[in-house]
């Protein structure tokens, strides 16, 4: 045997040695990189995205390329070269999809940057969505666990949409409301059985051969829709985004009667969709209500997976333990995705950069006081209008627990963290004594004052008497001056003022009361709508902040109908204000009538009154309603001719 045959041998022998060496070890080291989370994801197994292979095709000399690239980017950006940025950052994404800066910057290039170089609200929005859309089903997808990634998405969220800076914000809000109005539909006003509705979703089934073996007859009920609505799908239909869409459509001409019906907009609709006729025929079959049931919750938890990327098991989690989520709020996402960033990334933040981990968990606190300021949404599927959105103080105790919780997490890292969500939490708890104490909830107030006083006042580490003012002083001198900096305030008082003037006035039989109350919110609105930090028009002719209120008529509507609908208030209360109400505005009833009886009729079948009245004994049909609703036909008919009439003269005078 040659000399070079021995090496040869040799070595042969050497590979096969090392290779089941390393295959023995192997398991250990993935073990250990999955304790310490020195991996990108925390699965072991977990199959990376095809982009990242592309990524490592090329080796070592990617790391090369992808300098030169974000050089040449940040180079582009500095000129204001937004669009050309686009190709080179998507480049920079497929070669290196682990890098989070470059997804963080994309995604942010799309939606702040590009977004505002367009020309219409339309066009801004889809680009904000583009930006949003990028970092959540991409680049979370290749980087599960950076936590940067998850807060970046989180404030998006919470600043682009929900805040004001944005000329087109109250497009967005609407827009955002309506995309997941369709989605989810209208979640129920109470907690339990808010609970229940989002659980559905999460316990549906994976598949449909799974929907079959839980309730036989979905399947038939499949193979019936792709028969009948193929024709108005091209031949092309699809259990899809797409399908739960046009259901909630058809869906909301049922439930809001008075908005779609009334209006002649049902009609309309069908005969533009004719694919309604087909829901009637099929879905409206009472053999289909419990396979209809599961396909819908099925369907909802397959598009919340691949198209959102988000976990129903993960939001029904967090509806259960921290509050009444409604997931058409901006806010509601920006606290899934800081919640799911501080869980997901916690493994990797060290102590030097501690700031990241305390960044995340401050929007998880300023998200949740989102949702306490005005959480509670009231929205027409079929109307450009902002959704009314108004206080819900079920939060409260949620975000006490949360300060606390994060002030322990936070209170020895470096710089004083834990300190940061002092001022936060002082402001809110200030924030909601004002709001309890106009919506005539004075004892809570008081106990929310007592609270403040003792952990900022008089029971503070260093004792003062910050606090140590009649309640009535306090909220007066606390209010004042303060709706330029913190204009969410007014807003929040005006429905808080009005929830008082229904409650205590019209409930108690208080005219006096009724007035004053009224009187506030007319005069917080003219001037918040008048003073000189809120009137500047937008290029789209938008008030950007003043059209946060609208006129005090649209608002006295509005809380009337949240009052109406309010689940933490009784049955009996609200029959009571229902039936005086006549007194103090004669047409509120005739306005409201429609839009609440769903949520009443759900209510009562919920209530132990049920079994001594009707629905119609509590909350009586008011008299003229026929004649109202054709006057307000007319109306809409009125208002629209105007619509197409200016559109005509617009488009004469850009023709000239």
């Amino acid at each position: 045997m040659t000399h070079d045959r021995i090496i040869q041998l040799i070595a042969v022998f050497v590979l096969a040695v090392s290779a089941a060496a390393s295959g023995r070890i192997l398991p250990v080291i993935l073990e250990k990189s999955d304790e310490n989370v020195l991996r990108y994801t925390n699965v072991s197994v977990e199959g990376a995205p095809p982009l990242v292979a592309v990524g490592t095709m090329i080796g070592a000399l990617r790391g090369l390329i992808v300098d030169v690239l974000w050089m040449k980017v940040n180079i582009m950006k500095e000129k204001g070269l937004y669009y050309e940025v686009m190709a080179d950052s998507e480049l920079i994404t497929k070669l290196q999809p682990r890098f989070a800066q470059v997804w963080a910057f994309h995604g942010h290039n799309m939606a702040y940057n590009i977004s505002v170089a367009t020309h219409t609200e339309h066009e801004r929005w889809e680009w904000v969505k583009k930006g949003i859309r990028l970092v959540r089903n991409e680049g979370i997808k290749a980087n599960p666990n950076d936590m940067i990634l998850y807060k970046e998405l989180a404030f998006w969220l919470s600043h682009k949409i929900e805040g004001t800076a944005d000329d087109a914000h109250l497009y967005y809000k609407t827009e955002f409301c309506r995309e997941w109005h369709f989605l989810l539909g209208e979640p129920p006003p109470d907690q339990e059985m808010r609970i229940a509705w989002i659980k559905r979703i999460a316990d549906a089934p994976d598949t449909l051969a799974e929907a079959e073996q839980r309730i036989p007859g979905t399947k038939a009920l499949v193979e019936l829709l792709e028969r009948e609505l193929s024709p108005y799908a091209d031949g092309d239909f699809k259990l899809d985004k797409r399908f739960l869409t046009f259901f909630a459509q058809w869906r909301a001409l049922g439930d809001q009667y008075g908005v779609a019906r009334v209006l002649g907009y049902d009609e309309q609709i069908r005969q533009r969709q004719p694919i309604f006729r087909a829901f009637e025929q099929i879905i409206a079959d009472p053999k289909y209500n419990e396979p209809g049931a599961l396909l819908l919750a099925y369907l909802r938890k397959k598009v919340l997976k691949e198209e959102y990327n988000m976990d129903p098991q993960i939001m029904y989690e967090l509806t259960r333990d921290l509050g009444p989520i409604d997931w058409r709020h901006p806010m509601a996402h920006s606290l899934y995705w800081a919640w799911l960033g501080s869980e997901r990334g916690s493994g990797r933040i060290r102590n030097d950069d501690v700031y990241k981990a305390l960044n995340t968990d401050r929007l998880v606190a300023q998200a949740m006081q989102g949702l306490a300021r005005n959480g509670r949404i009231s929205f027409d599927a079929f109307s450009n209008e902002l959704p009314g959105r108004f206080p819900e103080p079920r939060w409260i105790d949620t975000i006490d627990k949360t300060f606390q919780r994060l002030y322990i997490k936070y209170h020895d890292a470096q710089g004083g963290g834990g300190e940061s969500f002092i001022g936060f939490i002082e402001n809110f708890l200030s924030f909601e004594v004002r709001e309890c104490y106009r919506a005539g909830e004075t004892e809570r107030a008081k106990k929310l004052y007592a609270r403040l006083d003792s952990l900022f006042g008089r029971g503070a580490m260093v004792p003062n008497n910050k606090y140590n003012r009649p309640l009535d002083v306090f909220i007066r001198e606390e209010t004042r001056g303060h709706y330029e900096d913190q204009p969410h305030l007014a807003p929040s008082e005006v429905a808080a003022s009005l929830r008082y003037a229904y409650r205590m006035g019209v409930g108690k039989d208080n005219k006096q009361v009724w007035e004053d109350a009224v009187k506030f919110a007319a005069d917080v609105t003219e001037y918040f709508k008048t003073n000189e930090w809120n009137a500047y028009v937008n290029k789209f002719g938008r008030g950007r902040m003043s059209e946060l209120i609208g006129a005090v008529t649209d608002s006295v509507r509005i809380a009337f109908e949240q009052v109406m609908t309010d689940p933490t208030l009784e049955i009996v209360e609200r029959a009571t204000i229902w039936s005086k109400i006549d007194q103090y505005h004669p047409t509120l009833r005739l306005q409201v009538y429609d839009a609440i009886q769903p949520h009443l009729a759900r209510q009562f079948e919920q209530s132990q009154l049920r079994a001594r009245f009707t629905l119609d004994q509590l909350f009586p049909r008011p008299a003229g309603l026929e004649q109202f609703r054709e006057q307000l036909r007319l109306r809409q008919l009125e208002e629209e001719q105007r619509r197409k009439e200016q559109e005509s003269r617009d488009q004469i005078e850009r023709a000239g």
